[in-house]
């Protein structure tokens, strides 16, 4: 049992080296080493533990890493775990961690080709002079964002933007931008673009978006380590609601005023779009004057309103 708990500790250390990225690989191949050693002739605990360190490896790579030797060396211990677990859902999500990272790495080894007007048309720092790489392709949920942000500009400006059926030509040709395969009839865009297109302007109501979270705000925002007792509470499926993953002891998140939580690197990408929670819609202050004007004249007036509804006879209000 000494012996085990001492295992224990190793690999809660081993994890959280896989948050620095000079110790990441070493960590890896230390879990790996470990695994192979010790893990047939583990308790059900230790397994478990096991487990969760390697899941955890698999969600540092996803949320944080993209260079091939960090993914050569996740791979190499997903196999060799998914030959030794027995567990049919542990084997199951080893598989998957399997095809992601041989994904990943097929990327990577195999880029698309890049036709002669794409090498045209690479920028440069000065005229003439140095030329410079391409952006790495964005991410698919950032080039929906920027999608649903230029869809959002349109429509507000459009005279005769009814609805999805009635989108401008200019609209739909930054669309075709974003994704090619959408023709120039507006009907085949993709049935939940449509419902989130109108979801943004029902009945036509084209108002503004709200501004970003302040930056200011969003640095203040305290970080917390999930402990094993905070685990418990939030339950074993307890996740962070933008990237999905489950939680895990040690993690470090972000905390809203609302006291929802998510892991930092899913959280400033949404903060730097909007300023409310992404489960509540609990709003942050922003750093727009004029929007934060309006917010306090519609609170005042509110109050107002709720004044005037509660007026009794003879002139007199009661306030709630």
């Amino acid at each position: 049992m000494e012996g085990e708990d001492q295992l224990m500790q190793k690999l809660q250390d081993l994890q959280k080296q896989l948050g620095k990225k000079q110790m990441f690989e070493e960590a890896v191949s230390s879990i790996r080493s470990l695994l192979h050693q010790f893990y047939l002739s583990a308790s059900p605990s230790l397994r478990k533990s096991f487990f969760t360190v390697i899941s955890r490896v698999a969600t540092v790579l996803k949320t944080r890493y993209t260079s091939p030797g960090f993914w050569n060396a996740g791979l190499g211990l997903f196999l060799e775990a998914e030959q030794l677990v027995s567990e049919s859902s542990e084997k199951q999500h080893l598989q998957t961690c399997v095809a992601r990272a041989r994904e990943q790495l097929n990327e990577i080894d195999n880029p698309p080709e890049e036709s002669a007007q794409n090498r045209r048309n690479q920028g440069y720092l000065f005229e003439g002079h140095l030329t410079v790489d391409q952006e790495p392709p964005q991410p698919q949920w950032l080039v929906q964002s920027n999608l649903m942000t230029a869809v959002a500009a349109s429509l507000s400006q459009a005279e005769t933007s009814d609805g999805p059926n009635n989108l401008p030509q200019e609209l739909m040709d930054r669309i075709q931008e974003l994704i090619p395969n959408v023709s120039d009839d507006s009907n085949n865009l993709p049935q939940e673009m449509i419902d989130r297109l109108v979801a943004m302007f029902p009945e036509g109501d084209a108002t503004p978006r709200a501004p970003p979270a302040s930056k200011e705000v969003v640095a203040k925002l305290p970080i917390i380590t999930i402990t094993h007792e905070i685990l418990a509470k939030l339950g074993p499926d307890a996740e962070c609601a933008i990237c999905k993953e489950n939680l895990l002891v040690d993690d470090n998140m972000q905390e809203m005023p609302c006291k929802h939580t998510f892991h930092p690197p899913c959280l400033k990408p949404w903060l730097d779009e909007h300023n409310s929670c992404p489960i509540c819609r609990h709003e942050l202050r922003t750093d727009d004057h004029e929007y934060e004007s309006r917010k306090e004249r519609e609170k005042e007036a509110e109050e107002e309103r709720k004044g005037a509804a509660n007026a009794v006879r003879g002139g007199e209000y009661m306030y709630v």
